[in-house]
This record gives structure tokens, sequence and C-alpha cells, in this order.
């Protein structure tokens, strides 16, 4: 049994496809099938049920993928472990990261970072919360930048900043000749809120403390805050925007916020990675370079009082 092996064993399991594995790996097919054939044969399993299109793994196999899981992972902190030791910054660094955090927050260290650290390789997909763990917890990604607490088994979370919630109103909405807006007045019905799956969606519905039960004549939910600030300022309404999103809006559009009473509803963003990742000098180096990128009250708890998202 090699590494090797078991690389192609779980590419295998990842596309459900010899063809596909194969160029993800740089083999050819017949090079990665006939090394799990010989897998197959020295451990007497049979692994993947080659029958099915997409092949799926056996019982047995899924349980040999699971431990090749932890080996391969295993085998990659060892390479990192020494890296460290030397002292080394480099490397790929996986990063998932939410769309409602991504348009917002990575121009604002991303290239510094990119510039202090040349022989980082980061790698950023956008994806909500659910997938986020999944993948950390697969060893598809390194860190996740999320909003937490989370509270998942087997995972650590950093908290970086908090970010208070503003109520974006469409021009002429009667609460504009408000300073201040309470929870209570927002009107579900002028509600424009993000599709499901998305934790701020559910921090919305849980802050107006309120179902949701849309707008009379159209139903409209948006994958992004930029397609919620659109509808508000072509169509009629309101949405919440988190604080990040709301540095770049022009002059006009700042001029329809508006804060809430009391203490500001805010969200908890945090770096979160597995228990067992290795590789902390670059966890370190990558939370300081975003909370220096940021105004120093936002780095404190006290900015507000948590909104809850599940």
């Amino acid at each position: 049994m090699t590494i090797q092996q078991l690389e192609y064993l779980i590419a295998v399991d990842k596309h459900r496809h010899f063809g596909q594995a194969a160029t993800a790996c740089f083999v050819t097919q017949p090079t990665l099938s006939a090394q799990l054939s010989k897998l197959e044969k020295e451990l007497g399993v049979i692994l993947f049920d080659r029958s099915k299109m997409p092949v799926i793994p056996t019982e047995s196999g899924i349980q040999v993928i699971a431990q090749a899981k932890k080996v391969l992972s295993e085998s990659k902190g060892i390479v990192e472990l020494v890296s460290q030791l030397k002292g080394d910054v480099s490397g790929v660094l996986k990063l998932g990261i939410l769309p409602t955090l991504a348009p917002y927050l990575l121009h604002l260290f991303i290239r510094k970072f990119l510039d202090n650290y040349p022989l980082i390789k980061l790698e950023v997909q956008e994806m909500v919360t659910e997938e986020i763990v999944r993948k950390l917890k697969n060893d598809e990604l390194d860190l996740g930048i999320v909003v937490t607490p989370l509270g998942e088994a087997g995972m650590v979370e950093k908290p970086m900043f908090y970010e208070k919630f503003y109520a974006y109103f469409s021009s002429g909405h009667e609460l504009l000749d408000q300073q201040e807006i309470r929870p209570e007045q927002i009107k579900t019905e002028e509600l424009w809120v993000l599709q499901q799956g998305h934790c701020f969606r559910d921090q919305v519905l849980n802050f107006c403390d309120q179902g949701l039960s849309g707008h009379k004549n159209f139903h409209y939910e948006s994958g992004s805050l930029e397609g919620l600030r659109n509808m508000v300022n072509r169509y009629k309404g309101l949405t919440l925007l988190p604080e990040l999103a709301t540095w770049e809006l022009s002059k006009e559009e700042k001029s329809r916020l508006r804060p809430f009473v009391g203490a500001s509803p805010t969200r908890e963003v945090s770096i979160i990675l597995n228990r067992s990742f290795l590789k902390q000098k670059l966890v370190a180096l990558l939370f300081q370079e975003i909370t220096e990128a940021l105004p120093f009250p936002m780095t404190s708890k006290s900015q507000g009082v948590l909104v809850k998202f599940s």
C-alpha cells in the first residue's frame, strides 16, 4: 500500500469517475485503475462498485476511504510540521469564505498578504457555511471565514471582528424620517432577504422576529447582498446590510442607511479550522492581516449584540 494509491482512492471517491479522477491526479486512467486494483487485491476487498455510473464505494470502501483520508492528512502533516520547524512561510492555503463577506473583505487584505508572503499560494472559494464545514471535514479546505458561533465538533473558531447591521431603505421610504429604527417597525412584506442556505438570511429573520410572507405580488430571494441592494434601489422596501457591505455605497445610498435603537445587532466573523490543522503560523499571519485591515472598534465584541442564525 502506498500514499499514491490512497490519493487515487480518494480522487475516485471525490469524482465518482475513473477518467475524471485520473485527470485530476495527472495520470492515465489505465494507470490509476491498475493501482486501485492492486490495492484491492492487497486488502482483499472490493472498494468500488464499478457496475454503477457514477461509481460508488462499497461498504468496505467507505470505511477504507475514511481511514485513507486520515492517513493522507497525517502524512501531509509531517511535511507541514518540518516546514514550520524551519520557519518557512510557504505552501498552498485553501480558504472558503461566505458570499456575504467575500466581495467586501477580500480586497482589504489579499494584496498585502500576498506581497508580504509571496511563497504562499492562496486559493479562495465562495460558498455557504454548510459547504465550508463539509469541505473542512473532508480536508478539501484548510480554513473557512464564516459567521460564528457554530459549535461544530472538532472545529476551532477564532473570532476576528464584529459587523453591525444597518437597515437600507428605498428612496422616499416613510422610516427615513427617523434617525434610528426599531426592529418591530420593519414590515415583512417590504423586506428583501437572501435565499435559503445563507446564515445572514436567518439572522435577519430572527432579528426582525417574524416569518417571511414576501411582497404581495412579487417574490424574489437573492444569492447576494448586491442583488438585495439593487431590488431596494429599483423597486421599493428595505433590506438589512452588514457593516462591510455599506462601506462602498454612494453618498446618496448611505443617506438611506439607518442604525437600530439601542445595542446594535451584530454578527461575529471568525476563521474556522480543524483542530488537527498544523499550519498554525499561516493561520496567525492571516488573522493578523485581516484584523489590521479593519478599524479597531470592529475587532471588539462590545460592538453590539450577536444575532442568532439557527
